[in-house]
């Protein structure tokens, strides 16, 4: 996809090699069990997906590291001018009122992830928010949004701009995507506020999360969904957070049963390491878990279907 020019201005020629070789430099030394997906640059540096796996193939992590210079020179317009819409047919765009706010990058998971049958999450799209987002108040914050996705990418980027909802989607993919997902499959929690992005999909918000009870917002979980499938994971993180070097993770609150059986995290994790002069940001904590059928019973009622040591360990062996 197009790159802000900002960007590929400040990351061209021997800077853009030096930058890449550092995100390689630091997969060759962490050890075979650590790999990392293609380099992509943000402001002036950086970033990289990455996965890590236990010594039987089991997988530990997955993430997005940022070198420290990708923190700076980040872009400041208001959009990137993917996500447009010329909403009163007057053969112009106005970037305020007719593109979606952020600026994006799509990347791919390593193919040590993506080849896995086990393993849902196979891309993963960043987006920078120079001005935040929707609530007021609550979001408008410069930020990243990490969506970890298990949809496939060309039936997310099929969401287009339109006019319904406080984000601007297509009317009928808005209905789409506000269409329920079973009890079972989501944390009561996490609530359907109307968040659909093109692009994305519905974002369901945790309302119990501190920031909607005096706390400022620093980061947060989400669970995306549409045509009542769950669709992504995402962490919320602010820069302000992120450049405040956090050694930190926080619990997921993990949804009752799984549509798919594979590897489901149980945490976020955001971390500095000083020796790299690099930032991570990564699900971990993963667990073997059972397809369950979709059930509207209450949630509460229901323990969450994991497989056990034995076979997991047995599955490890098969894949």
């Amino acid at each position: 996809m197009p790159l802000n020019r900002t960007v590929l201005a400040i990351t061209t020629g021997v800077g853009f090699c030096l930058l890449a070789a550092q995100l390689a430099y630091t997969a060759t030394r962490s050890g075979p069990a650590h790999v990392t997906g293609t380099v992509h640059p943000l402001g002036n540096g950086m970033v990289a997906t990455y996965a890590e796996h236990d010594a039987h193939g089991a997988p530990r992590a997955i993430g997005v590291a940022f070198t420290a210079s990708a923190l700076t020179g980040l872009p400041t317009a208001v959009t990137d001018g993917n996500r447009c819409l010329d909403s009163n047919s007057d053969g112009k765009i106005d970037d305020a009122t007719e593109c979606s706010h952020w600026h994006e990058r799509v990347l791919p998971l390593p193919s040590d992830v993506t080849r896995r049958a086990d393993m849902p999450f196979k891309w993963v799209l960043l987006n920078w928010n120079p001005n935040g987002h929707i609530p007021h108040g609550v979001y408008d914050t410069p930020h990243f949004d990490l969506h970890f996705y298990i949809e496939p990418i060309e039936k997310v980027f099929a969401i287009q701009r339109g006019s319904c909802g406080p984000e601007f989607v297509r009317c009928d993919q808005f209905e789409r995507a506000k269409m329920p997902v079973a009890k079972n499959y989501m944390h009561p929690d996490f609530k359907d506020v109307d968040a659909v992005a093109p692009a994305m999909g519905n974002h369901l918000i945790d309302t119990t999360s501190h920031e909607f009870h005096g706390h400022a917002f620093d980061h947060t979980f989400i669970y995306g969904a549409y045509e009542g499938r769950v669709t992504f994971y995402e962490t919320m993180l602010t820069h302000k957070f992120l450049a405040s070097q956090p050694a930190k993770c926080v619990p997921i609150k993990a949804v009752p049963a799984v549509a798919s059986t594979g590897y489901y995290p149980t945490k976020t994790c955001y971390r500095y390491a000083k020796e790299k002069d690099e930032y991570t940001v990564s699900l971990e904590g993963f667990e073997l878990r059972q397809a369950s059928p979709a059930s509207d019973e209450t949630p509460s009622a229901r323990t969450p279907a994991r497989v056990t040591t034995a076979s997991a360990a047995a599955h490890r062996h098969h894949h």
